[in-house]
């Protein structure tokens, strides 16, 4: 079985390693199906005071991320990793000018052997780093965050869950939102009766094929209202 190896470069490896140690992920880790390595930032940093940002050329309010800390550590990884091919490892570097992550994207990475994660801080990362060292810019929406890591830990668990072994139920990853561009059928569980709501009658049925024509339309009827843009993609 192949053993996923994640990288992670940031200036809190705490936030990172924290992370590891609950549901799904910790599975994933504890079972080998990954391997996850936190690397501080500023370990790889050429200056005496481990220094990792400064003041932008052209001026502007903030610091920027220096480009050389990112390169050495990048470097450092892919001579631990260098039995990994290029095409089975991607860097990663957390943008808002990056391509929005979606399922598609998560599919995609889930394949490769080595990810390495880059997580920026403050106003931003050189962009020498962009130019010369990243496969991939991601953004996880249209918003601003400090910094990169609670994006690296959605990806983390956005990809784990993918990997066999990870998750028991197969079928319930076949199911899920944003499978088939459709968002997820409505779900319920005990009692019938919540405050005056009642449980759609087809799901007490027994009938399977009614319930899943059912949850089609659901999912269908749900994209439609609330998400055209997948809609459009899925007929």
């Amino acid at each position: 079985m192949m053993v996923m190896i994640i990288d992670v470069v940031t200036i809190f490896p705490e936030l990172i390693l924290n992370f590891k140690n609950f549901g799904v992920i910790k599975e994933a880790f504890n079972k080998d199906i990954a391997k996850l390595n936190v690397y501080n930032l500023r370990d790889f940093s050429k200056d005496p005071h481990k220094k990792v940002d400064d003041k932008p050329y052209g001026g502007g309010s903030g610091m920027v991320m220096m480009a050389q800390p990112f390169f050495d550590a990048v470097n450092f990884i892919k001579e631990k990793n260098d039995r990994i091919s290029n095409e089975k490892q991607k860097v990663i570097l957390f943008s808002p000018k990056g391509k929005i992550l979606n399922q598609k994207i998560l599919k995609y990475l889930s394949k490769m052997k080595n990810l390495v994660l880059l997580c920026g801080r403050y106003e931003g990362v050189d962009e020498r780093v962009s130019e010369l060292l990243v496969d991939i810019e991601l953004s996880v929406g249209d918003y601003i965050l400090t910094g990169g890591e609670i994006p690296a830990m959605a990806l983390i668990e956005g990809i784990l869950r993918l990997l066999p072994g990870v998750i028991h139920n197969k079928e319930s990853l076949e199911f899920e939102s944003f499978e088939k561009n459709l968002l997820e059928y409505p779900q319920y569980t005990r009692p019938v009766v919540f405050q005056g709501l009642r449980v759609p009658e087809v799901l007490l049925s027994g009938n399977h094929q009614e319930i899943l024509k059912w949850r089609l339309s659901k999912s269908i009827e749900i994209t439609k209202n609330r998400r055209p843009d997948l809609f459009d993609k899925s007929v």
